[in-house]
């Protein structure tokens, strides 16, 4: 690739190559809620608590209680950041996306004593094994459930075929040698390798694989329909970078891990053993989910036992806050492919673009730019918007634009709303579908009528214009000129 970014250290020497885009303190700062607080102000967006900015990535030095360490965040926490370490204009990402799905380059394993994830070694049965210690996990505020690492890429493989998946997911630091991790029923691959584990009795080996390029980091969340099962989510970042991703064989359990990566927890889920999240803690809550409210703890979660941790020579932890920006990146791009991939199948060239931005944490909303070329194409964007939800089904709401509304500025957006669309006609609410669970309204203590958690509503607003009135809705036309002929500093 021309920005030749393949492992998380080269990808932050491009960044710090870019002014405005890299920043870092040799100031201790605490793990617990300080870090995360700090961040908050410097750059997290997203849906976090005002005040917040979209901001440059940032690296902390001096973590206390954890000489040496060294924490990145916000790597993601910026499209305009994410198209330059994946090289692609950022209003493009979703279409590279799309066709790296459809064109993967597999994964390759590499020689141990090639790989750099394998410098140093803590074995679990040593004396002093701690994750704790070992993992500079920062807790996201002062009530988590305890440290939390969020940008760990879990790899894992189908007790049945063999078949390999990578996803991320929750995972909270319980003990010295044991992790909880979420797996949200239904959703994920690995939750279905665990499941096919445990009926056995049998134990599901694992990695998590933490500080990596960013390719991995964005192909490891796509889902299905796009990717189903079988599908190794690590074939998009070989596409992506147009060279497979190395892996490399654990040392304790019978599985591979990145090969490049900072940090490499290698363990085993456990069959038929659950932990309560908080069992530290007692605060009833987990951790800042993507809405942007704290998650409950869960009561019962499944249990990794951790046999050993390898890393780098001085490991750089990565991770991130879960309402910020960095999961619009994440989950958001993922989802515009998805939905480019579906809508295109079945009505080529109508989508010129689709945006699932901050305010839906980039899956609660999509925005999709529709071009009607011809009278039949009236009802053709509704249909998109049907076809966006089968994409991804835990989508909540599309806002459906013309081709001279950016669906990437929402000011454009809202005026589009405005002038483009009465309620009574052009809103449409589909009851009873699948959303999602971490949706606070989508529940029943909001609304009675709310069957479960989960299932509510879903609305499509279509702000177009009927085809047979686009004279009447002509926007003024300016002239089209480049700025920089009189400002020479001028950036767009």
């Amino acid at each position: 690739m021309a920005n030749n970014v393949y492992d998380l250290r080269s990808a932050l020497e491009l960044l710090e190559s870019i002014p405005g885009q890299l920043v870092q303190t040799d100031v201790e700062v605490d793990p617990k809620g300080e870090l995360s607080g700090v961040y908050r102000r410097v750059g997290a967006g997203g849906t976090v608590q005002r005040p917040t900015k979209e901001g440059p990535a940032m690296i902390f030095n001096n973590i206390k209680g954890h000489p040496g360490a060294r924490v990145v965040i916000g790597t993601l926490a910026s499209r305009k950041r994410v198209g330059r370490l994946l090289d692609c204009d950022p209003k493009k990402l979703g279409f590279m996306l799309k066709d790296c799905v459809e064109s993967p380059i597999p994964p390759v394993t590499i020689p141990n004593d090639q790989a750099k994830c394998q410098e140093v070694v803590y074995r679990a049965d040593e004396p002093g094994f701690d994750i704790r210690k070992l993992i500079p996990a920062p807790t996201n505020t002062l009530e988590d459930a305890g440290p939390y690492i969020t940008m760990g890429m879990v790899y894992g493989t189908s007790p049945e075929d063999g078949a390999g998946n990578i996803t991320i997911h929750r995972m909270c630091l319980q003990s010295e040698d044991e992790i909880s991790i979420f797996l949200q029923p239904g959703s994920r691959h690995i939750g279905h390798f665990r499941e096919l584990a445990e009926a056995k009795g049998e134990a599901l080996p694992i990695s998590i694989s933490i500080g990596v390029d960013p390719a991995i980091e964005i192909g490891s969340c796509f889902e299905p329909p796009t990717t189903p099962l079988g599908y190794n989510e690590l074939g998009i970042a070989g596409a992506i970078r147009q060279k497979p991703v190395e892996m490399v064989k654990c040392l304790t359990v019978d599985q591979l891990a990145i090969a490049n990566a900072e940090y490499v927890i290698e363990g085993e889920i456990l069959p038929n053993v659950r932990v309560r999240e908080d069992q530290n803690t007692n605060t009833g809550k987990a951790m800042p989910e993507f809405p942007g409210y704290c998650g409950g703890a869960n009561p019962e979660l499944p249990v990794i036992k951790v046999k050993c941790v390898t890393t780098r020579e001085n490991p750089i932890m990565r991770t991130c806050i879960g309402p910020s920006e960095e999961h619009v990146s994440l989950a958001g791009l993922p989802t515009e492919a998805s939905i480019l991939t579906m809508v295109e199948k079945a009505m080529p060239g109508r989508v010129l673009n689709v945006y699932c931005g901050s305010s839906g944490g980039g899956k609660y909303n999509a925005f999709i730019q529709f071009k009607k070329s011809a009278p039949n194409d009236e009802g053709r964007q509704r249909q998109a918007a049907l076809l966006a939800f089968s994409a991804f089904a835990e989508l909540k709401q599309v806002f459906l634009v013309d081709e001279d509304v950016d669906p990437f500025d929402m000011n454009d957006v809202l005026w589009s709303m405005t002038t483009r669309f009465q309620s009574d006609r052009d809103l449409i609410s589909i009851p009873g579908v699948q959303c999602h669970p971490l949706d606070p309204s989508n529940n029943p203590a909001y609304d009675p009528n709310i069957r479960a958690r989960g299932v509510a509503c879903k609305t499509i607003y279509d702000c177009t214009v009927p085809y047979d009135q686009k004279d009447r809705f002509e926007r003024a036309k300016f002239m089209d000129v480049d700025p920089k002929h009189w400002l020479p500093d001028f950036e767009d």
